[in-house]
């Protein structure tokens, strides 16, 4: 209380007493020691508190440990943090954006009124951080302050204080990725953008202030689309910081050992294409990917988008896992005009930031989850029957078997390749998979590209270590630009976050929004609606039973549900019911969509003799805040014939 007025008491006291003494001119140390003889700061330290956003499951004694924890911070919670004195932080703070011009001729949203949004999203040495959704404009308030901790990796020293040669030598960059939300839900990448904070090390009383031109996605990575001034500062500070011309060196020589080992890998890559292409003329046309362009317009391996991905307790299950991937939307790469697929691969952070991107996007993460539930997966590059070019995941069993995986619907297919050379009358396997051609397959360590005679998948044997069929490119090689920290270019593994949704408070309120839909729909057809609450609840059974095959592939509960429900519908009614599945929470697209199946109109429109209506919505909620919403409307009615 008062700390100003007791520390000009102290100034007025210190003053006075110089002054009775030898005159000499007073130093920012003599006061602080003045202040340090009478308590003041002990008592300001003990009482100091930084306000974080924090997810509420974060218990007091993990944050004294190392941040090998990850919160994503649901923006309605905030708690004050204490700071750890033995550790080091990173305090950035994002004061505000500026020439975000594509906001230019928008209009200030009046108070109540939706609009589109600006978050921002933060990754630093796996803690993740995301803003308070701000409305866009051309100088949108982003205001936010986060507490990154910086900790040792080097085990055994992860109770010390890092010091500034340790930080100097960590090439983590921060990971800011800000995202567009409309009006309508649906969220768009505007920009992916690594910070070397390592600046700040060379900053007078380690703070430092700068702008970052925050660069556009895809076709628009070389256009500037907007502006964040963003601060930095040291928690404790250093006590002697490094001089900028080190901190500079370093990054120079970081950049070139990068450049170097990129520039052997590309030599190596032209040679290994070269001696593909001599085994047989026709591989020229076969898809075999070696580089793939991310959300900058970086070039990079397509093996460094692969990395082994530990979910923790987020995920139970491989086939879990290809229930939670399947759930992130699909949407190709959007592309100005017309010239068909822009392709365009994004770096994982992104990818989870926005919630939705290309079969590329789906297979990788696929397969880094896989990999990370100790599955021998690849990724195979290839085509779809009648789509063209598409991406999937292999899994490969110690019994030699071949599953596919298909990252867009968690769908597995038994892979059981028809040998051309058997006898005619030999019965041969039906193709079971939507996949036509598979030009090579690569995951985090290698990459094999397919020589086989013919490409078809129907023809493959994915027998890795028959360098006939197989052509692969050298561990070694790959190992130098892809595995983690090999190079600085590198984007860093994330990891996934908790989802934030409460189940039951979203399915409630998304089927009372279903319940008034129905209501006005059918007050506009002059019909009455009266629902049965007793039927809407003996709905939730199918609706559980219907997710639990999605996720292990096995059927189970439809028993007590249609026993139930013969026992709730009397004699002589009617009963009919429509299930639907949706990756959105919008109820009036989802209403739309219904109202388009000819089996769920009639239900809705229902008109007959004791008319009882019921629809239940129950979501489920996986890792990221990615939904699996199912919906169930059903009627029971008396049969007047």
């Amino acid at each position: 209380m008062d700390v100003h007025g007791r520390i000009r008491e102290v100034l007025a006291e210190t003053i006075k007493d110089d002054e009775g003494s030898a005159r000499r001119p007073l130093s920012e140390g003599d006061f602080v020691r003045a202040l340090q003889r009478r308590g003041i700061i002990d008592d300001v330290m003990r009482d100091l508190h930084f306000t974080q956003e924090s997810a509420p499951n974060i218990d007091a004694e993990s944050l004294s440990k190392p941040a090998g924890h990850h919160v994503d911070q649901d923006s309605t919670h905030l708690k004050k943090t204490n700071l750890d004195p033995s550790r080091r932080y990173l305090y950035l703070q994002v004061l505000g954006g500026k020439a975000f011009l594509e906001h230019l001729q928008d209009s200030e949203p009046l108070p109540g009124q939706v609009c589109p949004t600006f978050t921002l999203y933060l990754h630093f040495r796996n803690q993740r951080f995301r803003s308070k959704p701000v409305p866009c404009a051309c100088e949108p308030d982003l205001k936010e302050g986060f507490l990154l901790e910086i900790h040792r990796d080097s085990f055994g020293d992860g109770s010390k204080m890092v010091d500034a040669t340790a930080m100097l030598s960590m090439c983590d960059t921060v990971h800011l990725v800000l995202i567009k939300t409309d009006t309508s839900g649906e969220t768009t990448l505007v920009s992916s953008y690594f910070l070397d904070w390592r600046i700040v090390l060379g900053s007078p009383s380690c703070k430092t202030c700068f702008a970052v031109e925050m660069m556009g996605v895809g076709s628009e990575s070389k256009i500037p689309a907007g502006v964040l001034t963003v601060s930095l500062e040291l928690f404790p500070p250093l006590q002697e910081t490094l001089n900028t011309d080190v901190i500079v060196t370093q990054q120079s020589l970081e950049r070139q050992r990068t450049a170097e080992k990129e520039r052997l890998f590309l030599v190596y890559a032209k040679q290994w294409w070269r001696e593909f292409l001599e085994i047989r003329p026709s591989h020229q046309s076969k898809l075999v990917k070696i580089f793939a362009q991310d959300e900058n317009g970086v070039n990079r391996p397509v093996c460094s988008y692969v990395r082994v991905l530990r979910a923790g307790r987020l995920l139970e299950s491989p086939r879990q896992a290809a229930r939670f991937v399947s759930l992130l939307t699909h949407e190709r790469a959007p592309v100005v005009g017309g010239g068909g697929k822009q392709e365009q691969w994004c770096t994982l952070m992104a990818f989870l930031c926005r919630g939705k991107g290309d079969c590329e996007d789906h297979a990788t993460l696929l397969c880094s989850l896989l990999l990370g539930f100790g599955l021998d997966a690849y990724v195979c590059v290839g085509t779809k029957v009648n789509s063209g070019p598409h991406t999937w995941v292999l899994t490969r069993g110690t019994d030699g078997s071949v599953t596919f995986w298909e990252s867009l619907t968690a769908h597995r297919y038994l892979h059981r390749p028809i040998d051309p050379d058997a006898p005619p009358l030999v019965p041969q396997p039906k193709p079971s998979s939507p996949y036509r051609t598979v030009g090579c397959v690569f995951n985090h360590q290698i990459l094999l590209a397919n020589c086989q005679p013919s490409d078809a998948v129907e023809l493959c044997v994915f027998d890795f270590q028959n360098q006939s069929r197989w052509k692969a490119m050298s561990e070694e090689a790959l190992k130098s630009v892809c595995a983690p920290g090999s190079t600085t270019s590198l984007p860093p593994l994330p990891p996934l976050c908790a989802p934030s949704l409460d189940p039951a408070e979203v399915s409630n309120h998304l089927e009372l929004e279903m319940r008034f839909l129905v209501s006005e729909h059918r007050k506009d057809l002059d019909l009455a609606t009266v629902w049965d609450d007793h039927l809407s609840y003996l709905l939730s059974s199918a609706l559980s039973a219907y997710e639990m095959e999605r996720c292990t592939g096995v059927s189970c509960g439809n028993e007590e549900f249609q026993d139930a429900v013969r026992r709730a519908v009397p004699d002589g009614h009617t009963f009919k019911g429509f299930p639907i599945h949706f990756l959105h929470r919008n109820a009036r697209r989802a209403f739309a969509t219904c109202l388009r199946s000819p089996f769920c109109e009639e239900i809705v429109c229902c008109r007959g003799d004791h008319v009882r209506l019921a629809v239940r919505v129950r979501v489920f909620v996986y890792p990221e805040n990615a939904c699996a919403v199912w919906m169930m409307f059903a009627c029971k009615y008396r049969s007047v014939l």
